[in-house]
C-alpha cells in the first residue's frame, strides 16, 4: 500500500493552517520546488526561491505565515518555519519506509552471554556481539557492526553498517550512528622516554547520551581513564575527531572535519562549525559559535560567535583581516612615500 499524507493531516503534523486547497486531498511524497509533481509536497524556506515556488507543479506547498500568497496551483500549508515542518514531512515518509524486522540473521555472530531479545532487536548479516553485550529493544545493527565486550546500547538505536563499539562503552536510548565510525578507539597518548614514544594505556570508555547522531567515518576516544562523553541531543558530522576525555555536553552541534583535543570541554548549545580545531584542555563556554576553520588555543566565553585562529570574537576577527587584505596598497604606499622623501619630491599618491 502506497504511503500518504492528506492535506488535513499534514496540517496536523505541522501544527500549520489550510490556506487554500482540499483537506481531504492526498499525497504521496516530497520533492524541492522545482523537482515537484502534483503528487508530492514542497516548502518554501527561503524568498530566494520564490520564482520556483511561482512554477512549482507540486500538489502542495508549505509556506511561512503572515504572506498573502495568491496562487491557483498548490495547496498552501502556513507555519511559522517551513522547513522545520518539512522535516516533520519527510519524518512521517521515512517512517513509514523503514522496515524493521526483528531477528538475528544466521550469518551474524552473537555471544550467548549477550543480553537482548531477538524478538525485538534486529541484528544483520555479519555484525558480531561479543561477550558481556547489552542491547536494548527496538534497536538495529547493521551488516558488519562490531560490537564489542562488555558494550551497552540502548532502546531505538540504530548503528551503521562497518560501525566498530569498542568494549564497555556506553550508549543511550536513539542513538543513531553512521557508518564506518568507531567509537571507543584508543586515545593518541605518549610519553617520551629513552629516545622512544611509549604508548600510554588506554583504559576509559566513551559514553554517549540520548538522542545523539553520530556521523559517517567519525572517531571518539575512549578516555586516559575515566569517561569520553557526548552529551544528550548532540549531533555530530561526518568525519569528526573527538580526543580523549574530552567533554561534551547537551545539543551541541559538530560539524564536519572538526578535530577537539584530549580533555577538551564544550558546555551545553555550543555550535563547531566545519574544519574548526580545539585544542587540549580548553574550555568553550555555553551557546558560543565556532565559524569554519576556527582555531581555539585558549578557553572562550560563551554565547559569542569566534572566528579565525587563534579564535577572536567574529567582529574583531573579520576587522584584523579586513585590514591584512589593504596590506599590499598599504606597502605599495610606503614604498611611493619613502621614495618621494628620498628624493625630496612630492609623493605620487
Amino acid at each position: 500500500m502506497a504511503i500518504s499524507l492528506s492535506l488535513s493531516e499534514l496540517a496536523a503534523r505541522t501544527d500549520g493552517n489550510i490556506i487554500c486547497g482540499e483537506a481531504g486531498s492526498f499525497y504521496t511524497g516530497m520533492a524541492a520546488l522545482d523537482e515537484a509533481s502534483p503528487h508530492d509536497i514542497s516548502f518554501l524556506g527561503n524568498e530566494k526561491y520564490l520564482p520556483q515556488f511561482l512554477a512549482t507543479k507540486a500538489g502542495a506547498v508549505i509556506v511561512p505565515s503572515g504572506y498573502d500568497f495568491k496562487t491557483d496551483g498548490p495547496a498552501l500549508i502556513a507555519v511559522t518555519n517551513p522547513s522545520l515542518a518539512f522535516a516533520a514531512v519527510v519524518r512521517h515518509f521515512a517512517k513509514q519506509a523503514e522496515k524493521f524486522t526483528p531477528g538475528i540473521h544466521s550469518q551474524a555472530a552473537v555471544s550467548p552471554s549477550a543480553k537482548l531479545d531477538p524478538t525485538k532487536t534486529c541484528i544483520h548479516a555479519g555484525a558480531v556481539v561479543m561477550d558481556g553485550v547489552s542491547i536494548g529493544d527496538g534497536t538495529e545493527l547493521a551488516p558488519n557492526a562490531v560490537i564489542q565486550a562488555g558494550a551497552t546500547i540502548g532502546k531505538d538505536c540504530r548503528i551503521g553498517a562497518n560501525v566498530t563499539i569498542r568494549e564497555d562503552c556506553i550508549l543511550g536510548d536513539r542513538v543513531s550512528i553512521q557508518p564506518g565510525a568507531v567509537i571507543g578507539s584508543d586515545g593518541y597518548g605518549y610519553e617520551f622516554s629513552e629516545g622512544r614514544h611509549v604508548k600510554i594505556d588506554q583504559v576509559g570508555i566513551v559514553e554517549i547520551g540520548d538522542d545523539v547522531e553520530i556521523g559517517a567515518n567519525t572517531t571518539i576516544d575512549r578516555a586516559r581513564f575515566g569517561k569520553t562523553v557526548i552529551g544528550e541531543g548532540t549531533k555530530i558530522d561526518n568525519l569528526v575527531q573527538i580526543g580523549h576525555n574530552v567533554v561534551i555536553g547537551k545539543h551541541c552541534l559538530i560539524i564536519a572535519q572538526t578535530g577537539i583535543a584530549g580533555s577538551a570541554k564544550l558546555e551545553d548549545y555550543v555550535t563547531v562549525a566545519a574544519q574548526a580545531g580545539i585544542a587540549g584542555h580548553v574550555t568553550i563556554g555555553s551557546k558560543a559559535i565556532l565559524a569554519g576553520r576556527t582555531g581555539a588555543t585558549t578557553s572562550l566565553e560563551g554565547g559569542i560567535t569566534y572566528g579565525g585562529m587563534p579564535a577572536l570574537p567574529i567582529a574583531e576577527d573579520t576587522k584584523i583581516k579586513a585590514h591584512a587584505r589593504r596590506l599590499p596598497k598599504l606597502l605599495e604606499r610606503l614604498k611611493k612615500l619613502e621614495s618621494a622623501a628620498k628624493n625630496n619630491s612630492p609623493p605620487d599618491l
